[in-house]
């Protein structure tokens, strides 16, 4: 079981108004008894302690925030110890929890043996060295963290083009020297830096970020290449009127089952954070034989990167420009509605904001019954599902075919058997009203799409 399956514990109520020490979070440790465990883990795995700063919100919300924190550090591979929060107006601008409270987590660092922090939140280049060096061991905010996890999970070309252009902006503004080597130079008159290096020169960290930026171009490139492979494929696909849908939602609601469970397709499915980062485009049918296209995408998270956002915008536009988008819930989730919210924020980020919604609660068969109730009253459009037993399934697709746009002109036609591609094309395309075999040809009456209209129009029938 997950720190993200487990139950938190009870928290004892703090003081918003109070400056208060360092409030331990319930549950979050994952350390492992059983050697065989940590052997078939396959990795060394990081001692963490997760630390937040509670600004705003329930507690409640904070330790939601924290569980999450740890699937997260798992996903990575680490090892959760303990987590805890501490409750403050704004983040400590120097150390994101403030000196004293930094030097409380060195104590707890040195009582669990850690060797990493895991922050809750996004930390400034300078918050990260401060707090290093009052803690003494790695500092990992949120960011860097889901980007570690995607780092591991790319697998395509284009992923980890993506992964790599988001992990260096994030990199750019944190890059810093140790010590004397930070005004280390790479010219100079006297300097050895070899032909071509002499003169004013430039220091040490200044070389680096400009071989950053210069990565930065070349991957941005690279993705631009690989964007428009994509976009030929998306615009082909609207040409040929194929109505496109989009599977998004939080990761780990079972958006790969999903596609799995509506097309008969086989795209990796298991039970971690991020486990598809590359789209999965596949090609189905509705009930009444028209076709249309299901892309499965990147799971979001709160607070994904902005990185990762930009970097993954290419392949997140299968969202954007979908002509549905079923938004994912995981039904057994304690607060799917905070996880609905992340996700609209993510799609109206990518410019998705208009494309219509069907929400899809998944994962009803043990779902709780009060959740469902919850959303039922929530999001009274929403249709319930199991990816696992086929449950609702019926009742999503009847619903995507009357969400989907309808072809909106009349035709009656006899089609001649030599013109078979034309009734084909009918069945792809079209919505087919009736279809009869005569002496002559093919009767068909169908709506269609002005394009395929002129096409029958010779063998229209008045």
């Amino acid at each position: 079981m997950t720190s993200a399956q487990r139950p938190l514990g009870t928290a004892d109520a703090i003081d918003p108004t109070q400056e208060t020490g360092l409030h331990h979070v319930a549950a979050l440790s994952t350390e492992l008894q059983d050697v065989s465990e940590v052997e078939q883990r396959q990795v060394r795995l990081e001692r963490v302690v997760l630390v937040g700063a509670w600004t705003s919100g329930t507690l409640e919300d904070a330790e939601s925030s924290m569980a999450e924190l740890a699937a997260l550090a798992e996903s990575a591979g680490a090892l959760v110890l303990d987590g805890v929060i501490q409750r403050r107006d704004k983040p400590d601008p120097a150390t994101y929890i403030g000196s004293g409270k930094a030097q409380e987590l060195r104590d707890l660092v040195l009582d669990h043996a850690a060797d990493t922090v895991v922050c809750d939140g996004e930390l400034s280049p300078s918050q990260l060295v401060r707090l290093e060096e009052v803690v003494k061991v790695k500092i990992v905010d949120r960011t860097a963290l889901i980007l570690d996890i995607f780092a591991q999970r790319a697998t395509s070309r284009e992923g980890k083009a993506q992964v790599e252009l988001a992990q260096m902006q994030y990199m750019l503004p944190r890059l810093r020297g140790w010590g004397q080597s930070l005004s280390r130079q790479s010219g100079g008159s006297g300097g050895g830096g070899g032909m071509a290096t002499r003169g004013p020169g430039e220091t040490k960290i200044e070389t680096d970020r400009r071989r950053l930026r210069e990565k930065v171009s070349k991957l941005r490139r690279e993705l631009d290449g690989m964007k428009a492979g994509r976009d030929l494929k998306r615009q082909e696909r609207k040409r040929n009127k194929v109505p496109a849908v989009a599977l998004a939602g939080y990761t780990n609601a079972g958006k790969s089952s999903l596609l799995n469970r509506l097309t008969g397709s086989e795209a990796l499915v298991q039970n971690a954070l991020f486990a598809t980062l590359d789209p999965t485009v596949r090609r189905t049918q509705t009930q009444s034989g028209r076709s249309y296209t299901l892309a499965d995408t990147v799971g979001f998270v709160r607070h994904l990167p902005h990185q990762l956002v930009d970097a993954f915008r290419s392949t997140l536009e299968e969202v954007a420009e979908a002509d549905l988008i079923l938004h994912v819930v995981d039904g057994t989730h304690p607060d799917p509605e905070a996880q609905i919210e992340a996700v609209r924020t993510v799609i109206e980020e990518i410019g998705g904001a208009g494309v219509p919604e069907l929400v899809v609660v998944n994962k009803a068969d043990s779902a709780p019954r009060d959740v469902l109730d919850r959303l039922a009253e929530s999001e009274p459009a929403a249709v319930a599902v199991s990816a696992r037993t086929g449950e609702g399934v019926e009742e999503l697709l009847a619903r995507v075919e009357e969400a989907l746009p309808h072809p909106d002109i009349d035709v009656e036609a006899l089609i001649p058997y030599t013109h078979g591609h034309l009734v084909a094309r009918v069945h792809e395309e079209a919505e087919l009203i009736s279809e009869t075999h005569e002496e002559a040809g093919t009767r068909i009456r169908a709506k269609v799409e002005e394009d395929l209209a002129a096409e029958l129009a010779p063998y229209a029938v008045n």
